[in-house]
């Protein structure tokens, strides 16, 4: 049996990846449920104010403790990941249904590789390009033929969320050359605390709407979920097996958004939808051994 440091480095970032994605696959779902107890604006700062919980006590422990590197790279990272993603995001689910943003969301991996290629001094082949492009294709046409999909105010705050993730992933993984991936993810949400923390205070009276358990539940994985422990993988991941390789994984984001859509929401799933997800599955798979220099 072939043991995992027999693995390549590209294999290892991958399945790190898929970790990374199957956390983030119920942020949406979750953001749903949330929202039946918390304004979108209430939810965006707190789940940062729980994520910073565990991460001052990440930063505490050993090597974590040195100097931070790159301070005004780290806040960036930090507002477009703690705040422009959430935010949008939470503002979408106001409007569109959780499965509908999985959708949407499927082009962000090609966004990453974009800003990886400007930003993130990686070179893809042509043949990344082409499965990539490939990959977006696929999930886009999944889009026309099984959501009804037409363009609403929700689904351009879901273009913004995709942007501002894109560009915090890579901004974040660069960092993660340089410290771990969960230092980096800490910092970021430590630097950005103070505004978390006053945000939440100024929408405390007006954000909180007597939650339920379900409500309650969700809030705590945006935080810990979503927000940090997806991070620990998710940027490893990037930085062992390459930005824009390991970044095209999340095309499979939207398949367990729409799976825990139907799980825990009761959205329709069918059979196309399985169809296009063993295609795009395959997609990702054939681009891990694409050239990237």
């Amino acid at each position: 049996m072939t043991s995992i440091f027999q693995l390549t480095p590209q294999t290892i970032g991958m399945l790190l990846g898929c970790i990374g994605v199957a956390i983030f696959g119920a942020t949406l779902p979750m953001t749903h449920i949330a929202l039946h107890g918390f304004s979108p604006w209430f939810l965006t700062f707190f789940r940062a104010v729980i994520a910073s919980s565990a991460a001052i006590p990440f930063l505490m422990i050993g090597k974590h403790r040195l100097a931070i590197p790159k301070t005004p790279e780290i806040f960036m990272a930090g507002l477009l990941l703690v705040f422009g993603f959430p935010g949008f995001a939470t503002l979408a689910m106001e409007t569109v249904p959780a499965s509908h943003g999985g959708v949407i969301l499927g082009i962000l991996p090609l966004m990453t590789a974009i800003f990886a290629a400007l930003i993130g001094g990686e070179k893809p082949g042509l043949l990344f390009w082409g499965l990539g492009l490939l990959g977006a294709a696929l999930v886009l046409t999944f889009s026309l033929i099984e959501s009804d999909f037409s363009l609403t105010i929700g689904d351009l705050w879901l273009l913004a969320a995709g942007f501002s993730a894109s560009l915090g992933y890579v901004l974040s993984a660069r960092l993660s050359r340089l410290m771990s991936g969960g230092a980096t993810i800490s910092w970021a949400l430590v630097l950005t605390l103070p505004i978390a923390a006053l945000g939440t205070a100024l929408t405390w009276k007006t954000g909180i709407m007597a939650p339920q358990t379900d409500a309650l539940w969700a809030l705590a994985y945006l935080g810990y979920g979503s927000m940090f422990a997806g991070f620990l993988f998710w940027n490893a991941g990037l930085v062992t097996g390459g930005i824009a390789r390991v970044g095209q994984v999340q095309l499979l984001q939207t398949f367990v958004t729409l799976g825990l859509s139907a799980l825990l929401l009761g959205e329709h799933i069918s059979n196309l939808t399985i169809a296009f997800a063993v295609a795009v599955g395959s997609v990702v798979w054939l681009g891990r051994k694409a050239r990237i220099s």
